[in-house]
């Protein structure tokens, strides 16, 4: 199977819809400004954030700006071809201009290619009343990332920090105990040993962090992802987002010294075979935050 990380983004937002903890979320809501809104989300990937918040009705019936920033040339290419097919299927009004994007007359979308420590070196002047950054903290080196993130936003800004990595990892049913118990302990290892930095247990950790940060934290609870057959076949296209799943387990793994190549290639196809049989269960741990830094 040819796999885009595009298309992984996609297949994940069924997964993501029902990982996102919803008592975070009416915080989230309930402490959003009613006037004028300026959001900005790192990380963002091809915009499925944007879209569940507007599916949702999350966002106040207000002008907004919303802006996007991502590192990958890719997403953001996907975003500008996407975003407003997805308004347009989804009964929205889309005008194309310049800065990006306006639906609706009231939210100005724009697209930013860079690197998020780059964008915040080159546009010390932005802030912003709410600052996003969904499965995107458990990348970063922490706590240190979290100061020139916090810059980003105005006095008594909200920063939703959502699908934080917390150190499980579940695949079901075990093939072999010790093996399974091996490989995802070196896996989480991966996480760790990143040179960008990452932290296979963002999620607690960031308890710590974010009071050294000086951040109140407004809201915080669990948003597992969760992934299994019903009636004999996946949701959506979460058979995909498993594969993309088994292809972070190779590209993390493929080489490790501790793991015997040809038990380890045995290992995937044996969870491709339960992929394509709709057998595998699959579950990591993660966390969200509400905070005011």
């Amino acid at each position: 199977m040819e796999l885009s990380f595009p298309h992984y983004l996609l297949a994940k937002q069924s997964v993501d819809d029902r990982a996102l903890n919803r008592s975070v979320l009416s915080a989230l809501q309930n402490s959003l400004p009613g006037g004028p809104l300026r959001i900005i989300e790192v990380g963002a990937g091809i915009g499925t954030m944007l879209t569940r918040l507007l599916h949702w009705q999350i966002l106040p019936k207000t002008h907004l700006e919303y802006t996007l920033v991502d590192e990958m040339p890719e997403n953001i290419t996907f975003a500008r071809q996407w975003l407003p097919g997805w308004a347009i299927e989804n009964g929205h009004t889309v005008e194309i201009n310049q800065d990006g994007f306006c639906f609706d007359n009231i939210l100005q979308i724009h697209l930013i290619q860079a690197d998020i420590f780059d964008f915040i070196h080159a546009s010390s002047g932005f802030k912003a009343d709410l600052l996003i950054a969904h499965a995107f903290l458990d990348l970063l080196p922490l706590p240190e990332a979290l100061p020139p993130l916090f810059s980003l936003l105005k006095p008594g800004g909200l920063a939703w920090l959502t699908v934080n990595f917390d150190g499980l990892t579940s695949l079901e049913p075990v093939l072999n105990p010790a093996q399974d118990a091996l490989i995802e302990r070196l896996y989480h290892q991966s996480m760790d040993s990143r040179l960008s930095g990452g932290d296979s247990q963002t999620g607690r950790h960031l308890f710590g962090h974010l009071k050294q940060a000086q951040a109140e934290i407004v809201a915080a609870g669990a948003s597992d992802w969760v992934v299994y057959p019903i009636q004999g076949q996946y949701p959506a296209e979460e058979a995909y987002f498993l594969h993309f799943i088994l292809h972070f387990f190779e590209s993390s793994l493929g080489e490790h010294p501790a793991l015997d190549p040809a038990a380890f290639k045995h290992w995937l196809a044996r969870r491709l075979e339960q992929i394509q049989h709709a057998e595998l269960v699959y579950i990591a741990h993660q966390m969200d935050f509400l905070v005011r830094p």
